[in-house]
């Protein structure tokens, strides 16, 4: 569901929040992404509008591209995310909101995320892109970037695990959480930084 029937098609956050727009891959994090804040797919760096800051793995990806060829493939995974986590912590640094996107969210990697937040006196928050796996499988397909099914099936164990916590109202260590499927993302018109908007403790539900 989306943040609430007075204002359908927004979400609400505080101001300088950290949201983890986060799924299984495939799921169409990036095409909402894109669609929400105008990016064209090729950007190396992160964009900014207004007074937030989107940041897609994928940026730093390309910034790397083509310059780790020597490296063996846990490394140049190693480099792009520490690359990732590095933008976000700059762009908190600076007093902006971020909207991130991110494909693993593995228990440590969210805590990670939440120490970051909490290092520059922001608060972690995760906007969840629920989709089939098979929905999933087929957004892989056809944006022509396959994942190889054992890394696939760990995506999805993770996944499973952590919907199965939100669902419970275990958000943790997030400050709060929203599940989201493809049919409420397609209505998502707008992600807000509004002050005074607590989803803690300012009478939104935690998990939705």
């Amino acid at each position: 569901m989306l943040d609430d029937p007075a204002h359908a098609g927004t979400v609400r956050y505080p101001p300088g929040s950290l949201v983890i727009l986060t799924g299984l891959p495939g799921a169409g994090k990036t095409t909402l992404l894109r669609r929400l804040y105008g990016l064209h797919g090729t950007e190396s760096v992160p964009v900014a509008r207004g007074a937030v800051v989107v940041i897609d793995s994928y940026q730093s990806k390309r910034r790397w591209a083509g310059r780790l060829g020597w490296a063996p493939p846990p490394v140049r995974r190693a480099v792009v995310f520490a690359t990732h986590l590095s933008r976000i912590g700059r762009a908190l640094a600076s007093g902006r909101a971020v909207v991130a996107h991110n494909r693993g969210c593995a228990p440590s990697v969210l805590r990670g995320f939440d120490r970051l937040a909490r290092w520059h006196g922001a608060r972690l928050h995760l906007l969840l892109l629920d989709t089939p796996p098979e929905t999933a499988l087929a957004g892989q397909h056809e944006r022509g970037r396959v994942v190889a099914a054992r890394t696939f099936a760990r995506h999805r164990r993770r996944w499973e695990a952590l919907m199965a916590r939100v669902r419970s109202g275990d958000p943790a260590p997030a400050a709060a959480a929203r599940v989201i499927d493809r049919n409420a993302a397609a209505l998502l018109e707008a992600i807000v930084f509004e002050p005074d908007h607590d989803p803690v403790s300012g009478g939104f539900p935690i998990t939705e």
